[in-house]
C-alpha cells in the first residue's frame, strides 16, 4: 500500500517521507516517467522510507526534476567536528526546556553587528 502521495509544483531540493526522513537513491524502490499530452509531464518517484519502513510516492514536474535531489549531500564538518557532534548526543528534553527559560528571561537581544574588540 503506497501512503503519502505527493506532487511537487516548485523546486526542491530533496524529498522526504512524511516521518521527516530523507529520501536518497538507495530508497528508491521504481522511477519512471509519467507522460500527459496536455500539460506538465511528471517523473514518478516510489520509495521505502529508511527510517520508519513505510512506502510512498513522490510526482516531480519533469522539467524540475534534478537527478541530484536523490544523492546525499556532503557536511561541511570535517572528521573531529562530527566526532565531537556525535559524542554530545541528541539534544534532551530537558535542554530544551532550559534554552526555552533562557529565552523566556532574555529581555533584549544581544549586538551582534558590533565587532569584539582585540586585545
Amino acid at each position: 500500500m503506497c501512503r503519502g502521495t505527493e506532487v511537487y509544483d516548485g523546486m526542491k531540493t530533496s524529498l522526504k517521507c512524511h516521518c521527516g526522513q530523507r529520501v536518497l537513491r538507495r530508497d528508491v524502490m521504481q522511477q519512471g516517467y509519467y507522460m500527459r499530452q496536455y500539460g506538465p509531464s511528471y517523473v514518478y518517484i516510489k520509495y521505502r522510507c529508511s527510517r520508519c519502513k513505510k512506502l510512498g510516492e513522490h510526482f516531480v514536474k519533469q522539467e524540475e526534476w534534478e537527478d541530484s535531489v536523490l544523492t546525499d549531500q556532503p557536511t561541511e564538518m570535517n572528521a573531529s567536528e562530527r566526532t565531537r557532534l556525535s559524542d554530545l548526543g541528541s539534544i534532551t528534553l530537558e535542554e530544551m526546556r532550559e534554552f526555552h527559560r533562557a529565552l523566556d528571561d532574555l529581555d533584549t537581544l544581544p549586538d551582534f553587528s558590533e565587532k569584539p574588540s582585540e586585545q
